[in-house]
């Protein structure tokens, strides 16, 4: 992911997230040197993610297709390249966040493997309130 991508970026996320990252989340990504990764087919940007990295492991913060392209397997490709690029760099667990509304989110994450192993009380801005986050994560 380029700055020169965040245009598109943005769109994306903000058609697909009722409480989207701005710009400036995507941009301080990109600055602090995280793996921000896009996924275009056909040259049309379809998704991209964003991935942190620590000690012995990686950590998801945004994996997202465009609502044109979901249910195509993108999702799981991005994934799939996630996982790999985690391996890559020496990560022996990757970590993520997931609304627990999110069933489609959890069907690909545990399809790969990936378990619950906590919760996170009010972690994401919702309609009138908050929602919880079940933290998820893969030994690789």
């Amino acid at each position: 992911m380029l700055v020169s991508d965040l245009p598109h970026v943005v769109v994306v996320e903000q058609r697909i997230y009722p409480f989207p990252w701005t710009e400036g989340n995507f941009r301080d990504a990109i600055v602090s040197g995280y793996d921000a990764t896009v996924l275009e087919f056909g040259g049309v940007l379809v998704g991209y993610r964003v991935m942190m990295f620590g000690p012995g492991e990686a950590h998801l913060l945004n994996l997202s297709i465009a609502d044109d392209w979901q249910r195509r397997g993108f999702g799981r490709q991005l994934l799939l390249a996630s996982l790999h690029d985690a391996r890559r760099a020496g990560a022996a667990t990757l970590f993520l966040e997931v609304r627990p509304s999110n069933a489609a989110g959890i069907a690909l994450y545990e399809g790969l493997g990936f378990r619950r192993i906590g919760v996170r009380r009010g972690y994401y801005p919702a309609d009138g309130g908050r929602e919880d986050a079940w933290v998820m994560s893969l030994p690789l």
